[in-house]
């Protein structure tokens, strides 16, 4: 039985590897999201004057322009805009740490489809607390987590993938 969607959002994929923006795709609308892949930062910028997105998910390491720069391009233009940054190549301790990471969360590749889900939520929530962005409460590592299940059902009823 499949669970019902509580709340579907709009979401662009940035990430040049095909099979990462498919593997995205497949995950975000099998919960339901609307969702947009493109394959590289300067091809996002020209479709973000364009469509509005209620979540950006970029990866870190991309040909051309890197994550890190696309995202706080796009905070210079649009300060409340929610970003999740994905890499693989990188933790949050070495990119976060340097302070410079214009990004909402940052999500280490591999990931559990619950911890995407959680990504999602945690920015989102955190987002409607203060939409006309600014100060926001700052993202710790691990502070999002409710703690350890041992039982291996989420509490939400959803499975990993």
């Amino acid at each position: 039985m499949m669970k019902e969607v509580k709340q579907s959002f709009k979401i662009l994929v940035v990430d040049d590897d095909p099979s990462v923006s498919s593997m995205f795709r497949s995950l975000l609308e099998f919960d339901g999201h609307d969702v947009q892949t493109i394959g590289s930062a300067e091809a996002a910028l020209p479709l973000l004057e364009q469509t509005h997105f209620d979540l950006i998910i970029t990866d870190y390491l991309m040909q051309g322009m890197m994550g890190d720069e696309f995202a706080a391009l796009v905070k210079e233009r649009w300060p409340d805009q929610p970003i999740i940054m994905a890499s693989g190549s990188y933790s949050n301790s070495t990119v976060v740490g340097k302070g410079a990471l214009c990004v909402d969360y940052f999500l280490s590749k591999p990931f559990l489809m619950g911890e995407l889900r959680d990504a999602i939520t945690w920015v989102l929530t955190h987002h409607s607390d203060n939409p006309q962005g600014g100060p926001r409460t700052p993202w710790i590592p691990g502070s999002h987590m409710t703690g350890t299940d041992t039982t291996g059902q989420r509490p939400d009823d959803y499975s990993d993938l």
